[in-house]
């Protein structure tokens, strides 16, 4: 018994090791060509060119992954962004591509002041417990930085743009966008109303 226990406690660290020695390593030199498809509308540097397309500078890599993996098995849909997204086919260019724009300076907001960002403010914060609505920071942070250790899960809002977040708060709210974890952002979006939802993008884009 002493035996098997051994061998398959062996034969699991090789099997971590070679999964180890396959892992992609991600190059941001090497992406900031490859991401040259992107920049009609997110800006080479990450920067988006209109405030319909989200800024990615600074983003998590772990996320943007999850993102267009999403889009590629029709999990999430957009006209711009599917077709898009079925062009980076390689594993290692998505790696690559991500690795790029998480180096980039974070995306920053303009500090956007009065009453619907300081409800907006409140509101992440705090959350809503009579309508079920979670503190926003719970997931996302106090600053709206996101968590790094879950990077695909809980990706950087503070400085996104305003006509990008209402717009996936929106589709959310509503069920358009489906690709959240165990459908708790849906449920969140749910409980917010459409002046809280634009009051919470007011106080998000300007971090």
């Amino acid at each position: 018994m002493k035996k098997l226990v051994g061998l398959v406690v062996v034969c699991t660290s090789m099997l971590c090791a070679s999964g180890s020695a396959w892992a992609l390593k991600a190059n941001a030199a090497a992406g900031k060509e490859k991401s040259a498809l992107c920049h009609g509308c997110h800006g080479e540097k990450g920067i988006s060119v209109a405030p319909n397309f989200p800024n990615l500078a600074g983003q998590y890599s772990g996320y943007i992954k999850k993102q267009i993996r999403d889009f590629q098995a029709g999990k999430r849909n957009d006209d711009t962004m599917s077709p898009m997204a079925a062009t980076v086919t390689e594993a290692q260019d998505l790696e690559d591509i991500a690795a790029y724009f998480m180096s980039q300076s974070p995306m920053k907001g303009s500090g956007s002041k009065g009453a619907k960002a300081d409800k907006g403010k409140q509101l992440f914060m705090e959350g809503n417990l009579e309508k079920g609505v979670y503190g926003c920071k719970n997931c996302h942070g106090e600053n709206g930085k996101g968590k790094a250790a879950e990077n695909h899960l809980f990706p950087v809002l503070a400085g996104q743009n305003k006509d990008y977040l209402v717009k996936q708060l929106m589709d959310l709210k509503e069920g358009r966008r489906t690709n959240d974890p165990a459908g708790m952002m849906g449920d969140i979006a749910k409980g917010l109303s459409a002046e809280e939802i634009d009051n919470l993008a007011e106080y998000l884009s300007g971090l």
